[in-house]
């Protein structure tokens, strides 16, 4: 069910990458691909390690605690139904359910500052977030959003659907993000990278976000859809009856699809999916029962960043439908 990547944290100074090997595995406590980057000050992703520990288990406790200042560990008891809308999360913060049947409902999470046109990133922007082992139902706006150039983020093993707008979305300069052994499913829009066509001057340089291991179950679209981040680094996913498409990547982005398993996916991936053609470079995926992948463009290299191990694509399907999702951590 565990799969063991090496991730390579860099710490970016003066445009040179300096690296720092470490190991993860999923099923643990650190992430893999994006999130594990040293950058932005920010030494990978360690979320409220350090702060103190407290467990909530009503709408007015848990609001009051993911927006208190400074580093907290919120241990969410049981499903609670938040008031509409969405209800922001501060920096170096841990979010995760108790169980496998632990969450919310009616509301969502806003990981990031208001929405402003600025185009560079604040020195408050929100950062060092963990949002794990989570049952998301119903919201009435996004399930999780993050934006305004927060960075760190760590979405893992969460079960998400039945949301009104996005279950995942990931915009406005928002990068240095990992979503990982995600179960996603009865939803139509899924997982934005990028809110517009038209925000490139907010977006170019940023969105650099790693999907894996993450179950894509009948989700129709969005699988993610895609703007203006490279590398956008999509591996070892299984998508399972996507009836539009799965990724697409589009306005400039750049995505490295690489070791998924496509199961009766009408266009497993696209580059020209509508608006702005993007780029991808595909490698050895397995399609069963799908139509034909359309590529092309120049992306730039994960390895960049980080070192990672791909599991078979063959093994994709048993290891995540296994472990993804909830009661898996």
């Amino acid at each position: 069910m565990r799969t063991t990547a090496v991730a390579l944290a860099v710490t970016l100074l003066g445009g040179l990458a300096v690296a720092t090997p470490v190991t993860a595995t999923a099923a643990d406590g650190a992430p893999i691909g994006f999130a594990a980057v040293n950058a932005l000050g920010q030494n990978g992703t360690t979320g409220g390690a350090g702060g103190p520990e407290v467990t909530v288990s009503t709408a007015a406790d848990l609001i009051a605690a993911i927006k208190a200042p400074g580093p907290r560990v919120v241990r969410v008891q049981g499903m609670i139904t938040l008031p509409a809308g969405m209800h922001d999360v501060s920096s170096d913060k841990t979010i995760v359910g108790v169980g496998a049947a632990s969450g919310v409902t009616g509301g969502g999470f806003n990981v990031g500052l208001p929405v402003s046109e600025t185009t560079t990133p604040p020195a408050d922007a929100v950062h060092n977030v963990i949002i794990r082992n989570l049952v998301f139902r119903n919201a009435t706006d996004d399930s999780i959003n993050v934006q305004m150039f927060s960075h760190h983020v760590w979405i893992d093993h969460n079960d998400l659907s039945r949301g009104y707008d996005g279950l995942i979305d990931i915009k406005r300069g928002s990068s240095y993000v990992t979503v990982s052994w995600n179960h996603v499913h009865d939803h139509a829009k899924n997982m934005l990278l990028g809110h517009s066509d038209s925000n490139g001057a907010q977006d170019t340089g940023h969105l650099k976000v790693t999907y894996h291991h993450n179950f894509f179950d009948k989700t129709s679209q969005r699988n993610p859809r895609t703007r203006f981040g490279n590398p956008v680094h999509i591996f070892n996913n299984y998508f399972l009856n996507n009836s539009d498409t799965g990724p697409a990547c589009q306005a400039q982005s750049g995505c490295w699809i690489e070791g998924n398993y496509f199961d009766d996916v009408e266009e497993p991936m696209t580059n020209s999916y509508s608006g702005p053609k993007g780029n991808i470079v595909e490698r050895n995926n397995v399609y069963v029962n799908s139509g034909k992948p359309v590529v092309g463009g120049t992306v730039t290299d994960p390895r960049t960043y980080y070192q990672y191990t791909l599991d078979p694509p063959a093994s994709v399907k048993s290891l995540v439908t296994q472990g993804a999702g909830t009661g898996k951590i």
